[in-house]
């Protein structure tokens, strides 16, 4: 079955719905924590709880998809979604935020495990197949940029008074709306073809995944976008507020870099017809670094600006590579497995992370959280060219 254009939009338009439902939740929260008087440290603990779900819920979502499609895990994902962000809106305290926090993140990670699965199985070749993925990679960029700051513009209604959080609700409303508008675009989606699965299946483990030396490095490449990825999303809002920015200029700062990488994943198909995936991850991943070395440095907004965008650019790049790769080498019938493995680690990053950075941002400030990330970043880029032999492992 071949993927249409009009298909793919839906796909990047549902996606992008309920995607912004958490990027805006992940803005107005920790920011609403700091408004309460709660400490960096609490904000880390926060920020990691929109990945604590997703690390225990990633491969029993794969697995569902597997067996059930699109249409069931995403309606429990909408579901999820809109009760995270209304009991935010309904209860904007401390204790709530965290509940909608782990409601949100497991939502958006679930979801886009099922339309990523659901591309990828739509798909008629290799070719449409990397095509698909970097245009549906647009979708969680232009939701980076959307949710934060359309919730930043709402933050900003609730005026100078310590005690008025109506432009919080507001906010958080309106991320709990967003993901109905995910269900309105893909209720009537037509069904991915199902692979049968291989003898034994049942009994396989995520461990025969992980056997698979491609498989290992995929993940560590991963493993260093979303470090980057986080430590760009823990410390914008922290360096905002303490430099006096307002919500809605932290929230166009992310906003972008959100922009940035919706536009370099424009221009990867042009991209991929000339370099090979481990080319542009190598580039992409030295690129970060030396982004992150530099973001310390910008004393206003412009030049955290231009820092945000050509971070955006060099992260915005790897995704739609590492999914190409991730069909390549994983047994057909159990990509959903293999790309819920993928989100496992990135959650898992994500959930950890905001609490290791707020302990050493403790130390040795926000510049010298970037610059860390920086070094780890060029350091294991060493990696990524061994990526250029990856091959299929064989099926369970």
């Amino acid at each position: 079955m071949a993927l249409s254009g009009r298909q793919v939009l839906r796909l990047m338009l549902a996606q992008v719905c309920v995607h912004s439902a958490m990027t805006g939740t992940r803005l107005a929260a920790p920011l609403l924590a700091l408004k309460l008087g709660y400490s960096a440290a609490a904000v880390g603990v926060l920020l990691a709880l929109f990945a604590l779900s997703a690390v225990f819920l990633a491969l029993p979502a794969g697995r569902l998809a597997d067996r059930q499609g699109l249409h069931l895990p995403l309606a429990l994902a909408v579901s999820a979604a809109m009760l995270g962000a209304g009991l935010a809106a309904a209860w904007p305290v401390f204790a709530v935020l965290c509940a909608s926090a782990l409601l949100v993140g497991a939502a958006a990670n679930a979801a886009q495990i099922a339309l990523q699965r659901h591309i990828g199985r739509l798909a008629s070749d290799a070719a449409e197949r990397k095509l698909a993925f970097s245009w549906i990679a647009i979708a969680p960029a232009a939701a980076n940029f959307a949710g934060p700051l359309v919730a930043g513009l709402l933050i900003d209604r609730a005026g100078p008074q310590a005690g008025d959080l109506i432009g919080y609700r507001w906010a958080f409303g309106l991320m709990a709306a967003l993901p109905l508008l995910c269900w309105a675009l893909l209720r009537g989606t037509p069904r991915a073809p199902v692979v049968p699965a291989a003898a034994g299946e049942d009994r396989a483990s995520v461990w025969d995944l992980l056997g698979h030396a491609a498989m290992r490095r995929l993940l560590l490449v991963n493993w260093l976008q979303s470090m980057a990825w986080d430590v760009h999303m823990f410390v914008l809002p922290l360096l905002g507020h303490e430099r006096g920015l307002s919500a809605s200029v932290i929230g166009a700062l992310q906003g972008a870099f959100a922009v940035a990488a919706a536009l370099v994943r424009m221009a990867l198909p042009l991209l991929a017809r000339r370099l090979a995936e481990w080319q542009v991850i190598y580039a992409s991943t030295l690129l970060a670094a030396c982004a992150l070395l530099a973001y310390p440095w910008m004393p206003g907004p412009l030049g955290m600006g231009a820092c945000s965008m050509v971070l955006g650019v060099a992260l915005g790049a790897v995704q739609p590579m590492v999914m190409s790769l991730l069909h390549e080498v994983a047994p057909i019938e159990r990509q959903g497995e293999a790309m819920a493995l993928r989100s496992l680690t990135m959650n898992a990053s994500s959930f950890t992370m905001p609490m290791l950075f707020g302990s050493i941002g403790a130390v040795i400030g926000t510049g010298g959280l970037f610059w860390l990330v920086a070094l780890v970043l060029a350091l294991g880029a060493r990696s990524v060219p061994a990526l250029g032999g990856a091959a299929r492992p064989p099926s369970a």
